[in-house]
């Protein structure tokens, strides 16, 4: 152990200690630690290995002076809806919903090797989203990291208004300047279709997500569409809001105008699992006598029985790359929007 590295492991490694086990100048090891590009690949190899000696931490607060960066990154949900007094209806439908906890699970595997760390805000009402514009403004984090639930959702826009750093999960309801990742959710609808009428499947429901979503939308459409291509033009629906308890909701309206039902496509595994609570209470053998579909491939699908059967969306890549996509923005400004569309498969399980 050389002296240089005895004298760090003696006290807080400095960026002097750095620079003098790598044989480099304090500058040199500075523009490595700080990630500027116009450094040799074996100099900045050096300076790794130096680091990992030494035991040094860069100084988060001295960095971004340097770099201008929050080392931070904002996870925005948007449009949950309105906040009661203590915040507990929005907080509540984000932290219930296995779905954003696939995608947190995402973010923090693409920010982890970065010491990039997210910050969850919710925007479910303007006094929110306005406290979210002026903390992004502030530059308290680098960039946001968007999950926008309704169509009329006025957050994104507000964010392409200033210009700021922005990825969202899901394809905007209108054009804008920002970047997205979305699941080719029409196509993946198709393929329920064709699995319930493989089945033998003649008198199918929808129960669709909120009309205001374009997700929702899009496998709807995809649903009814396919379906008719194979020569069922009418499939009754009734509307969700993801959750659980509008699934048995839907499941029971749609059960009472249409006894005869034999198949079922859910927009989302949690109004899957309601509507097979629903149909066991009314007797009905799944898949006997009714099959039924889920959509996300979701904990929810294998946290009951029977397995459900679902569309597999590969929530935590697609939160990888949306990540990704916003890492590659703060370091190329000038880079243009970009849309990744990941595509779906069918995960056939018990339920049909």
């Amino acid at each position: 152990m050389t002296e240089a590295i005895r004298s760090a492991a003696r006290r807080s490694a400095t960026l002097e200690d750095v620079a003098r086990v790598a044989g480099v100048s304090r500058a040199t090891a500075s523009r490595v630690v700080n990630g500027v590009r116009n450094v040799a690949p074996d100099i900045q190899e050096s300076v790794r290995r130096a680091i990992a000696v030494t035991g040094y931490v860069p100084n988060s607060a001295a960095r971004s002076l340097v770099t201008r960066r929050a080392g931070a990154i904002a996870l925005v949900v948007s449009g949950t809806g309105v906040y009661e007094s203590d915040g507990a209806s929005a907080r509540s439908q984000v932290f219930t919903d296995p779905f954003f906890g696939r995608v947190v699970s995402g973010v923090l595997t693409a920010l982890r090797p970065q010491g990039i760390y997210p910050v969850l805000m919710l925007a479910a009402d303007a006094e929110a989203r306005e406290q979210i514009l002026r903390y992004l403004r502030q530059g308290n984090a680098d960039g946001a990291l968007v999950v926008s639930t309704h169509a009329e959702d006025p957050l994104p826009a507000q964010l392409a208004e200033y210009e700021l750093p922005v990825v969202q999960f899901g394809r905007p309801e209108t054009r804008l300047p920002i970047s997205y990742v979305d699941l080719a959710n029409y196509t993946a609808a198709g393929l329920v279709a064709d699995h319930l009428v493989g089945r033998g499947c003649e008198r199918v429901v929808a129960i669709a997500g909120p009309g205001g979503v374009p997700a929702a939308r899009d496998r709807l459409n995809g649903f009814r569409d396919a379906m008719a291509r194979h020569g069922y033009p009418e499939v009754p629906c009734a509307e969700g809001d993801f959750t659980g308890a509008s699934g048995e909701q839907a499941m029971a309206r749609l059960l009472a105008a249409h006894p005869e039902l034999d198949g079922v496509f859910a927009a989302n595994d949690l109004m899957a699992q309601g509507a097979l609570a629903v149909l066991r209470d009314h007797g009905r053998r799944i898949p006997e006598d009714v099959a039924v579909v889920g959509f996300d491939d979701s904990s929810a699908a294998i946290a009951g029985r029977p397995l459900l059967t679902t569309v597999r969306q590969p929530v935590e890549a697609m939160a990888e790359e949306m990540t990704r996509i916003l890492l590659d923005t703060l370091t190329r400004p000038e880079r243009r929007a970009v849309s990744v569309v990941f595509d779906a498969s069918l995960v056939i399980r018990q339920s049909a």
